[in-house]
C-alpha cells in the first residue's frame, strides 16, 4: 500500500499507517492484487461512535489499473463485508482538485440510488504546509443493502 500511494499524487502517510490499519482495521480495509502485487486498497474503519459509518481514509488504485473500475469494485467488497452489515452510511474527505475521488463517490451514490452531501470539513489552515488543500466531507446514504 505505501509504496502504491508513494508512487501516487496521495497524501503520503507513514508505513505504519499502513501496517496498523491493516491490522486493527482489518475488517473495514480491502486490498486488490494482480499477480501477488497490490493495485489497489481502501483503508477505512467504522468509528466508534458511528456504527452505521464507514470512513474510507484512502483511496488507492496504481496507475496501470486505472480507469478499470477496480475502486468501485473495492468499494462494493468493503460494503458487502459482515463487519459493514450494519453501515448506511460512507463517510470520506476529498480536496476540491481530487476529480477520481468526486467522481468515485458521486458514482457510488448513484449506482446506490442515495444522496451525496458534501460539507466542509477541515479548512486549509488546519493544516501545517500551504500546499495542503481544505477537506471536504463526503457522505453518501442512507444505503440500502
Amino acid at each position: 500500500m505505501w509504496e502504491l500511494v508513494n508512487n501516487s499524487t496521495l497524501d503520503q502517510n507513514s508505513v505504519y499507517k499502513y501496517i496498523m490499519m491493516c491490522e486493527y482495521f482489518s475488517e473495514t480495509c480491502v486490498v486488490a492484487k494482480e499477480e501477488g502485487k497490490v493495485v489497489g486498497f481502501i483503508t477505512g474503519f467504522i468509528p466508534p461512535e458511528k456504527q452505521d459509518v464507514v470512513f474510507v481514509w484512502q483511496v488507492g488504485v496504481d496507475s496501470s489499473q486505472r480507469g478499470k473500475g477496480v475502486a468501485s469494485q473495492l468499494l462494493k467488497e468493503l460494503f458487502n463485508r459482515d463487519a459493514c452489515k450494519d453501515v448506511r452510511f460512507l463517510e470520506a474527505t476529498v480536496t476540491p482538485s481530487n476529480e477520481a475521488s468526486k467522481k468515485l463517490f458521486k458514482g457510488f451514490a448513484r449506482k446506490n440510488n442515495t444522496k451525496c452531501d458534501i460539507t466542509e470539513l477541515f479548512t486549509k489552515d488546519l493544516f501545517p504546509s500551504d500546499e495542503h488543500e481544505e477537506e471536504h466531507r463526503f457522505r453518501i446514504g442512507p444505503i440500502d443493502k
